[in-house]
């Protein structure tokens, strides 16, 4: 194998040594076929990002190959997975992306002196988190609907509970956040494949809570004529104008960041702030009820929000995307110098 190194590493702050450091890392376990695995030992030995690389030679069964382990810094875990893709290791191995870990070493590299936080995205986990709620299918219907209804019985009992509930069980920002990823990526086939979902979520809701408020309104659950004006709670629901506007721009861009960065409560409070999923059960309560200037303004508040949503969040993932295509430049240029120098 060709020795690790040395001229590249030079040119990167040292390690530290002698005192113990602490780093969130991601993990990384790698199956290689047996002729990249020189290769890939000596890019990840070259890495001042990495640490912890452990090598079982013959580990790997199905398929089969030698088993590489490895922990490397969350900013430039995509630099990484990316030159291990550019190697072929995908095409007749493997790439597992594990959950962040704290290492405890001295040999941590001092990743954050030279790097951002705002942009340590790992865009395959990022791609992986919104393929499976950002298309149409029976669970994600289901939620819509479930909670579509409980922010329609909100309404009926002028229940700010029920319609906070309404708003975490419901899935909508999934499709959300995936025309947004696919947009970025220029992927719109995936991203209308997003959009459908959306539209067929927000749709199926409203009628079902439809259906539903004319039934309760007819077994005398619920009274015969029904003013939204009336509730503060349902007032709140339909009110376009700039603050809505404002808060769903701002729930876009911590959705995008906590999706980016993996951050479930920030998410749980994005899902709670803009109101798409009791403006959907207020048309279809307006509906049932013909209160057609409510009905108005349920459904501009809905398109707004949504619309506010994905506009920020394109944008956010853009800037990130872009601070990473730069960071990326910048690992090839190092890495091709190191090609072209002379070695040790």
């Amino acid at each position: 194998m060709k020795t690790a190194p040395r001229s590249a590493a030079r040119s990167h702050p040292a390690r530290r040594s002698g005192a113990q450091a602490t780093q969130i890392m991601i993990h990384l376990q790698i199956l290689a076929p047996a002729k990249l695995t020189p290769r890939t030992l000596e890019l990840l030995g070259d890495s001042k990002f990495v640490t912890s690389v452990a090598f079982l030679h013959g580990a790997g069964q199905k398929p089969k190959g030698d088993v590489i382990l490895c922990n490397v810094a969350g900013e430039e875990a995509s630099n990484i997975i990316a030159d291990l893709r550019d190697l072929g290791i995908e095409r007749d191995g493997s790439i597992t992306i594990g959950p962040e870990a704290t290492e405890l070493s001295g040999q941590i590299p001092e990743a954050e002196d030279d790097s951002h936080t705002f942009d340590a995205v790992v865009w395959e986990e990022v791609e992986e988190r919104t393929s499976e709620s950002a298309e149409l299918s029976g669970s994600f219907v289901l939620f819509m609907i479930i909670a579509v209804i409980i922010a329609a019985v909100g309404i009926y009992l002028s229940s700010a509970i029920l319609i906070i509930g309404a708003m975490i069980v419901g899935p909508d920002f999934g499709p959300i956040a995936g025309v947004c990823v696919a947009a970025v990526h220029r992927r719109f086939r995936e991203a209308g494949k997003s959009l459908l979902a959306l539209f067929v979520g927000y749709a199926l809701g409203i009628m079902a809570a439809y259906l539903m408020t004319l039934v309760l309104r007819d077994t005398g659950f619920i009274p015969q004529y029904f003013n939204a004006m009336n509730g503060s709670v349902q007032a709140l629901i339909a009110q376009p104008g700039f603050l809505p506007v404002l808060i769903a721009l701002l729930a876009g861009i911590v959705g995008m960041l906590s999706l980016t960065t993996a951050k479930s409560g920030a998410l749980i409070g994005v899902l709670v702030s803009v109101t798409t999923i009791p403006a959907a059960a207020n048309i279809a309560v307006t509906v049932a009820y013909a209160q057609a200037g409510m009905l108005r303004a349920s459904i501009l508040q809905l398109v707004t929000n949504v619309g506010a949503m994905l506009l920020a969040g394109v944008i956010t993932l853009a800037i990130q995307r872009a601070l990473y295509r730069r960071r990326r430049a910048a690992h090839l240029w190092e890495l091709a110098r190191w090609e072209a120098g002379p070695k040790h």
